[in-house]
């Protein structure tokens, strides 16, 4: 792990919840339970450089973030997320009230272009901040809560031995329902589902996630070979810039879900106007922040899609992120969410985990989010 840390700047403005004092980082680096590995069209997931947010006050109240960017998925990563916190996003939000997160938010985009994860790493503290500032939780600034606890699902992958192992290392954690990472090549992808089938049973949730791997040919023969074993949704089965072929596949029979095509509320509509998804898979980092994932699923509401929460393999702090927001949205799809938080990890950086039991992930009691950085990674702040 390494810290770094901005220079504070004189408190101003009105009282309250007070002003933005300090934002500090940390660079925190976890790896994957090998039998977790995550194995896809996108390569291997093995360990995560994560960069953790924390912002200072000026009446003493700190608030925590988290920074779950992978190069490879929005070109973002410790380094990029750190310079740009401290040398961009700092000098437009230090000294600034923080009674209004949209505000500050929107002083974001005037300050940096682009970096979804970096700035949703900084939203989230500030949510979490003016939550602890006012004694109530981040989702009763985002709404108020519709449900206390979400479904879960966990990604199973690999090929032969290798995909048992891994399927009884999530059921050990508890998770009873999952989809399967495919977009690898027809043959490979039709073998893998078959066999996560005869593993898991005709009754257990199964899906499969092509990460955008299949051309429009290759997903219509997969998707029409997958269907015998009954996978409950086909993700991103095409380039993410592709929504015709994703209503293409559409024409099959199966649900697709929109996962990397969908960053924000933007994106939303583009997939309902190109009728390319039955479900879209929201993240807090891709969508920059919890207020802009909340719409984005109030989007896809309005226009009858249902939605999901997708997952970056977040720690503990994103993984509440994303339970705030799954338990502030009108509606979720009866999918089960990609919350998973420490359970694909050899160690957690909070004190206490997200109370994630692999059935459900459930709303963390207590002010803000709800969580609290262990010793250890608090240290490195400073």
């Amino acid at each position: 792990m390494t810290a770094s840390r901005a220079v504070p700047a004189e408190s101003t403005g009105p009282v309250g919840a007070g002003t933005v004092a300090a934002i500090e980082t940390s660079t925190v680096s976890l790896h994957a339970d090998r039998r977790l590995f995550v194995r896809g069209a996108r390569g291997t997931h093995d360990r995560s450089d994560f960069v953790l947010v924390r912002i200072q006050t000026s009446l003493g109240v700190v608030g925590y973030g988290e920074v779950s960017a992978t190069p490879r998925w929005s070109g973002e990563d410790a380094v990029s997320a750190t310079h740009f916190l401290r040398q961009v996003l700092s000098p437009a939000i230090i000294g600034e009230p923080l009674r209004s997160v949209p505000a500050l938010r929107a002083r974001m985009e005037l300050a940096l272009a682009g970096n979804p994860f970096t700035k949703a790493g900084l939203d989230t503290a500030l949510w979490d901040a003016l939550a602890r500032s006012l004694g109530v939780r981040v989702v009763d600034l985002l709404g108020g809560p519709r449900r206390t606890e979400v479904p879960t699902k966990m990604s199973i992958s690999g090929d032969g031995d290798v995909l048992a192992e891994t399927l009884g290392a999530i059921r050990a954690r508890g998770f009873r329902s999952f989809k399967v990472k495919v977009g690898t090549g027809h043959d490979r992808d039709v073998e893998r589902f078959r066999l996560a089938r005869e593993l898991v049973g005709d009754g257990t949730f199964l899906g499969a996630d092509s990460n955008g791997g299949w051309t429009r040919s290759e997903a219509m023969r997969t998707v029409r070979d997958l269907a015998p074993y009954g996978p409950a949704f086909i993700e991103q089965p095409v380039a993410p810039h592709d929504l015709d072929g994703m209503r293409q596949v559409r024409t099959l029979g199966l649900p697709v879900v929109a996962d990397e095509s969908v960053y924000g509320p933007e994106d939303v509509a583009a997939v309902i106007r190109a009728e390319a998804a039955d479900v879209v898979s929201v993240y807090v980092g891709m969508a920059g922040g919890l207020g802009r994932a909340v719409q984005a699923i109030e989007t896809a509401n309005l226009f009858g899609l249902d939605a999901l929460i997708g997952s970056n393999g977040e720690f503990g702090v994103g993984a509440a992120a994303q339970v705030h927001v799954a338990c502030a949205a009108e509606r979720l799809s009866p999918f089960p969410s990609d919350i998973i938080g420490h359970h694909y990890y050899e160690e957690d950086v909070l004190e206490s985990p997200v109370p994630i039991d692999g059935t459900v992930a459930r709303l963390p009691d207590g002010p803000g989010l709800g969580v609290e950085p262990n010793a250890d990674v608090r240290a490195r702040f400073a």
